[in-house]
């Protein structure tokens, strides 16, 4: 089929090699010619969204993004912490707070919370169950110290899911790219083209994933990854990357070692060729963050 495909001058040259290696990995052609006629002819039964391919699994992160106003930044911490500490113990909710950070660099009175819920189900259950609660009275307490809110689902990248609760101390890097719409699997294919098979696999829990990415590996030699999303609902064709630096002297350092490491500069010179832009914030963790 991908003689076929070249022969009628349907791809180029680099889309030809992301497809071979998409092939391999059983991956169906349609989701790289996004409906060409070619790709309808593979078969309805064999099509898979590109999430399906690069998830983790189940899990659902919601990103709340809250811009405050600079004059009310103590006021809508505390609201904040009644708010964010009063959903996570509540076990009906079963809902996971992985951690809430203040912009230290950035956009400025800028906070992050990641909450985590076991799937779409958990999202519509926590929801309704909030609704008309306590806990929708505590987030009303917040909204008169904001200037604006937003609410992103994102679902986890096999390759590095979320870290558990820990206390490392130090500084946290949210890295964020704008993809360019449909390049969602050529991003994960320049990673999995690096990587190496090995045991035990990375992460928490029942992660299927027995695969570590070199660039990933070397990375955690100096910092700690924290996890990689891509976004599902709300800005789409976004990810993001966290990783945990003691401070920022190790940052600088870390990202000059990185670039000695085999492949690395490959990977980052292949996945900037499929960002429209990307942003850098330096967070703190609030005190009753699991991550910090």
């Amino acid at each position: 089929m991908l003689s076929t495909l070249l022969r009628a001058g349907k791809l180029k040259a680099n889309s030809a090699q992301v497809l071979a290696k998409t092939l391999k990995r059983g991956i169906s052609v349609k989701s790289i010619l996004h409906g060409s006629p070619e790709a309808k002819k593979v078969g309805e039964a064999e099509i898979q969204q590109h999430s399906a391919i690069v998830a983790r699994g189940k899990y659902v992160h919601g990103f709340e993004t809250h811009k405050v106003k600079p004059d009310q930044v103590d006021a809508y911490k505390k609201a904040a912490e009644e708010y964010y500490t009063g959903i996570i113990r509540d076990p009906e909710l079963n809902v996971k707070l992985s951690g809430s950070w203040e912009t230290l660099v950035g956009e400025q009175d800028t906070f992050f919370h990641i909450l985590e819920y076991e799937n779409y189900r958990g999202v519509d259950k926590a929801a309704q169950l909030i609704k008309d609660s306590e806990h929708q009275t505590r987030y009303r307490r917040m909204l008169p110290h904001l200037n604006s809110r937003v609410l992103q689902l994102n679902q986890e990248f096999a390759f590095m899911p979320t870290a558990p609760p820990h206390n490392h101390g130090g500084v946290f890097e949210l890295r964020t790219y704008q993809l360019n719409p449909g390049t969602l699997l050529e991003w994960e294919s320049a990673w999995y083209v690096i990587l190496e098979r090995r045991q035990p696999s990375i992460g928490r829990g029942n992660c299927a994933c027995s695969f570590r990415r070199r660039g990933i590996e070397a990375r955690r030699k100096f910092i700690s990854p924290i996890g990689a999303w891509f976004s599902q609902v709300g800005r789409l064709h976004q990810v993001h990357h966290m990783w945990q630096f003691p401070d920022l002297t190790t940052r600088k350092e870390t990202r000059q070692k990185a670039w000695e490491v085999d492949g690395w500069a490959e990977t980052v010179s292949k996945t900037a060729q499929l960002v429209k832009f990307m942003d850098a914030y330096i967070l703190t963790p609030l005190p009753w963050s699991p991550l910090k």
